[in-house]
């Protein structure tokens, strides 16, 4: 009898699990795999003809000059992105999670960005940056071109981080607020007797006990941030010149535009490599770190 019911458990389960794996399948798993056999050929995205052209694609990677530049663009926006968002948003969570009147409200606000698409926000901050603070600054008789910095290739990351943090930072700080809120108050109260002050207990208590939160933040702002691409497409499209082209861009850039669908599928394949690399090293570096806390 219980053999019976434990069969039938399982058909349920299968009869639940089957369709969604069936889409899993068919729209991520089987692509991937297309993807990685055109990343052998020399496919061009139209005709039928191919030619199997092995680990060529591959190669050709590390003697490509754009990819170099768009590599190193992805990797300095995720360094500065990973930094500057998670040291922002863990002091906007220690903000919110103080004694300050309208904290809701304050939230709800810093959490909105997150809501509207990167295209939107790439194109509200491609207007920031051109026409309402070059007139700002007109009106404070300063130069207008210091403002417009998706026009230059020495501050076109520097507008992206701020576009980037300005929609991202409020989604990151509920995560650090959601564990703060769930420190044992005793812990603090047990700081402050022993004569503790601010600093200390943040860096003794907070911070150590915050540790599988910076996990799950520091992965996710790290991978979101090597994948970045809709932001760029409705504010500097990849420019000035290549200054902003991240590897998303680029690899949609060859195979679509230029008609190049092989060694796009392998700088694909070469991103979702170095997107799980980099995503279990530091799950694996950040979840010993939390253990030894």
């Amino acid at each position: 009898m219980k053999l019976h019911y434990g069969k039938k458990l399982n058909f349920q389960f299968a009869v639940l699990v089957l369709p969604a794996l069936a889409v899993f399948t068919g729209l991520l798993i089987v692509p991937m795999l297309l993807g990685f056999y055109y990343s052998l050929t020399d496919w061009n995205g139209m005709t039928t003809g191919m030619k199997f052209v092995g680990l060529g694609n591959y190669a050709r990677i590390f003697g490509d000059k754009y990819a170099g530049e768009a590599w190193k663009f992805t990797l300095s926006f995720t360094l500065w992105n990973t930094v500057i968002q998670n040291i922002g948003a863990i002091a906007l969570a220690v903000a919110l999670d103080s004694a300050i009147k309208l904290k809701k409200l304050f939230r709800s606000i810093f959490f909105v960005p997150c809501l509207i698409s990167p295209v939107v926000v790439g194109f509200v901050w491609l207007k920031i940056f051109g026409n309402a603070l070059p007139a700002l600054f007109e009106s404070f008789g300063l130069k207008a071109s210091s403002a417009m910095l998706f026009g230059r290739g020495d501050t076109v990351l520097a507008g992206l981080l701020i576009a980037n943090n300005w929609q991202w930072i409020g989604y990151w700080a509920l995560i650090y607020l959601a564990a703060l809120q769930s420190i044992p108050s005793d812990l603090y109260e047990a700081a402050k007797i022993d004569g503790a002050g601010k600093t200390r207990t943040f860096f003794g208590i907070t911070l150590p006990l915050l540790a599988p939160a910076v996990t799950i933040c520091v992965v996710g702002i790290t991978v979101g941030s090597l994948k970045v691409y809709d932001l760029l497409v409705s504010s500097t499209s990849g420019g000035p010149g290549r200054a902003s082209s991240s590897i998303i861009y680029y690899i949609y850039d060859t195979a679509i535009s230029g008609r190049q669908y092989g060694y796009g599928s392998a700088l694909s394949i070469s991103l979702i490599a170095a997107l799980l690399a980099v995503a279990a090293l530091q799950a694996a570096a950040l979840r010993s770190r939390e253990v030894q806390m």
